[in-house]
């Protein structure tokens, strides 16, 4: 498990490299947002239900839980398998996740359109917003 600060220090390298990504040009750094959305999204969510005693110590999350479940898939999805928690605005959360998990590895392996590298840091940035007034209501402000 990941302390306080670890996930702090994590969140904000996160945060940095994205920005620095933005400052280069991203279309120049599409493996470098798609890799750090989707981490920095894992670390925020860690930190949140770990504040909030729901994640044990010792805990992980992975981001490969978060892929999207097939429209009448009859398997309970592999992240509401591993995080049978509930949690404030959880369903809004998996969505995210399920968004940005989409665009992930193509945005690291593959060949990526400037629209998809947009589309994933808009919905990272709301994401973002959202973890963060959760985390602020629990305490805790994420310095950027």
């Amino acid at each position: 498990m990941a302390s306080r600060n670890v996930h702090l220090n994590k969140i904000r390298e996160h945060l940095q490299e994205l920005k620095d990504a933005k400052a280069i040009g991203i279309e120049r750094r599409p493996a470098t947002i798609g890799f750090h959305t989707s981490a920095c999204a894992i670390d925020f969510l860690e930190l949140y239900l770990h504040k909030k005693g729901k994640l044990e110590l010792g805990g992980q999350i992975k981001h490969d839980w978060f892929k999207r479940p097939k429209i009448g898939q009859k398997i309970i999805p592999l992240a509401e398998r591993k995080l049978k928690i509930e949690f404030q605005n959880k369903k809004e959360i998996f969505e995210f996740l399920y968004s940005l998990e989409e665009k992930r590895n193509k945005l690291i392996y593959g060949s990526s359109a400037k629209s998809d590298i947009e589309q994933t840091l808009n919905t990272f940035e709301k994401y973002k917003q959202l973890l963060k007034e959760m985390l602020n209501e629990e305490g805790e402000e994420i310095e950027e």
